[in-house]
């Protein structure tokens, strides 16, 4: 074995002494990570609200989702999208039912403005849509963004500049007063541009870049000024949109924020506020909900949170949290794999496999612990339908591990169990039954794990519900014709009520002996046939039942037997229930055989 060191050269565990205050249960040290150049939430920015209600509230409604894919998300990406992919985008955007879609940054890129030429030239956009677009408040980038949205139905621009004081220090090298200008001027300019076309529907969006690190009170100033500025009334109000630009906090600060813009917003009733968190924190959604319910009513963010470093809040986890809570998302997502490949072709990016909703294995479980509680819960919503008189996808969803009901995303169950070496006997059971008509009896299922187990623990891999039948049919079914002690022949007769006769013929080393024996039943009759020629066959349990509708489905018969002291399983399958239940019973028998005393 590898030595720490010499496994992990740069790695060292802390071995400054435990914190005097620290637990006995917790014997973790002080890492020598410089975490002191680091200054809480609480130093770097004021946090006026101390009686916040969001805590209480509750999310009751979807607010107005803006996807920015083709701008903050394209922006991201290594390869950004061309003309095509970004149609493509588009179209999806469209399809799920978006209805305000910020399309680029047309003054930053020849390949943003001539994609927002093309959807004006091609009459792309809907009549009910309403496409943003992005500019930096400059007077010369303004104009060439008025210039990109030219012949659109209905236009947002969207206007930003950031606003924190490391910002207007560092990279702006102004003051406050001096960015507030700046601001309002570039705010007129666009409203003289804006008033150049008359009957144009356009109207304003701005974000105080990096608001969360930028002073309150200097927020509301510039917010409110641009809100007097560009007349916003009820019938046509402004966004004001409030970035976590880049997450320096626990969620909760962040809603604070923005539950004391929402009280303190002037005219709040001529403003939609606005959110756009990012996930630096890996917090990106939370930040989200926890602002919903502080009173933002949009949220601007990405498919699946593509977006610079960590990403955007992502759009699908948001709206199926509200859907896994009974809330409308107001999108389409009912066909989240086709939505995850137009993602992936257009970002050229993977989604991950477990990411939240959408990922290809997170409705899938291994464990077997796991698939017995979802197998348990299917027959149980299935039973519950039944009785309610209702279709399985109209009732009430109430199964263990899957939040929500994954057909109603477009997946199948077969992707919700999948075998391999962690998997029990009850997801086995569930795969047999939902694509083979298989009900193995509760005390045949471990038998049969067992055998799975050992497979899969040979090859390291899984296996498919067509692998599990052959499986089972090579276990349990084939013994009785391919064993060493097959059946040539046979004949089971009741010459009176009661009194069950069985004569056969087995081959055994090339030769053929007859057997004959009576019983209570056919079987009995059989087990006492197989004891005239030396082996003694005690029938433990049995079951029977047919694996599909109509006369011509086939029967499956499960048998369990003590055989010359060794209890076995064994099953027939046939269109005769009879003929079934004594391969059934051959096949513990030769099951024996191939066993070792």
């Amino acid at each position: 074995m590898l030595s720490q060191s010499t496994a992990f050269p740069t790695l060292s565990p802390p071995t400054a002494d435990v914190p005097a205050d620290a637990p006995r249960w917790n014997p973790q040290r002080p890492s020598a990570m410089p975490h002191h150049r680091y200054r809480p939430a609480h130093q770097r920015i004021e946090l006026p609200l101390t009686d916040r209600t969001w805590p209480s509230r509750r999310i009751e409604r979807a607010p107005l989702w803006v996807p920015v894919d083709l701008r903050d998300g394209n922006q991201a990406l290594a390869e950004p999208m061309d003309t095509a992919r970004k149609r493509r985008m588009f179209d999806l955007l469209v399809t799920m039912g978006f209805k305000e879609i910020e399309v680029g940054y047309p003054s930053a890129s020849q390949t943003d403005f001539d994609f927002v030429r093309h959807l004006a030239a091609d009459g792309a956009v809907p009549d009910d849509v309403t496409v943003s677009v992005f500019t930096a408040a400059r007077r010369d980038l303004i104009d060439r963004t008025m210039a990109a949205v030219e012949g659109l139905p209905l236009v947002l621009v969207h206007l930003y500049t950031a606003t924190a004081p490391t910002w207007r220090n560092v990279v702006l090298t102004r003051s406050r007063t001096e960015v507030h200008r700046l601001v309002l001027d570039a705010a007129a300019h666009l409203l003289r541009r804006t008033e150049e076309r008359p009957g144009a529907d356009i109207r304003f969006e701005f974000s105080p870049e990096v608001f969360n690190l930028t002073e309150p009170d200097f927020v509301l100033e510039v917010c409110d000024s641009l809100t007097e500025l560009w007349e916003a009334s009820p019938d046509r109000p402004v966004v004001h949109n409030l970035p976590a630009t880049v997450e320096i906090a626990t969620p909760n600060v962040y809603a604070d924020q923005i539950e004391y813009m929402d009280r303190h917003l002037a005219r709040r009733d001529s403003v939609i506020l606005s959110i756009h968190p990012h996930n630096d924190r890996g917090t990106g959604v939370a930040c989200a909900e926890l602002a919903l319910l502080a009173g933002a009513q949009r949220v601007e963010g990405c498919l699946f949170g593509n977006g610079e470093r960590t990403g955007n809040a992502d759009l699908v986890a948001l709206a199926l949290n509200l859907y896994a809570q009974g809330v409308n998302p107001m999108v389409d997502f009912s066909d989240i794999d086709a939505v995850r490949e137009v993602v992936e072709h257009c970002n050229r990016l993977p989604v991950h496999p477990r990411h939240p909703y959408g990922g290809e294995l997170v409705h899938t479980a291994f464990s077997g612990t796991h698939q017995d509680a979802i197998a348990k819960g299917l027959a149980h919503h299935a039973r519950q339908a039944a009785e309610q008189g209702v279709a399985a996808d109209e009732a009430p969803w109430a199964v263990p591990y899957l939040p929500i009901d994954p057909g109603d995303v477009g997946r199948t169950y077969e992707e919700v169990i999948r075998i391999n070496s962690q998997s029990g006997k009850g997801g086995i059971a569930h795969l047999l039954h939902a694509h083979h008509g298989l009900d193995l009896p509760p005390s045949m299922r471990p038998d049969f794990s067992r055998a799975v187990q050992r497979v899969t623990d040979s090859t390291g891999r899984e296996l498919g519900h067509k692998e599990l039948f052959e499986l089972f049919h090579a276990t349990y079914i084939a013994p009785a014709l391919d064993g060493p002690l097959p059946l040539a022949s046979w004949r089971a007769t009741e010459p009176a009520p009661g009194e069950h006769r069985f004569v056969g013929t087995l081959c055994t080393d090339g030769l053929e002996r007859s057997c004959h024996g009576t019983g209570n039943g056919p079987l009995s009759a059989l087990a006492d046939a197989l004891g005239t020629l030396g082996t003694t066959v005690d029938i433990l349990g049995y079951t029977e039942h047919s694996t599909g509708t109509g006369p011509d489905s086939p029967a499956v018969a499960y048998v369990e037997c003590r055989v010359n002291g060794v209890t076995l399983w064994g099953a027939g399958w046939h269109t005769s229930v009879l003929t079934a239940s004594v391969h059934a019973v051959m096949a513990a028998v030769n099951r024996r055989e191939q066993v070792s005393p």
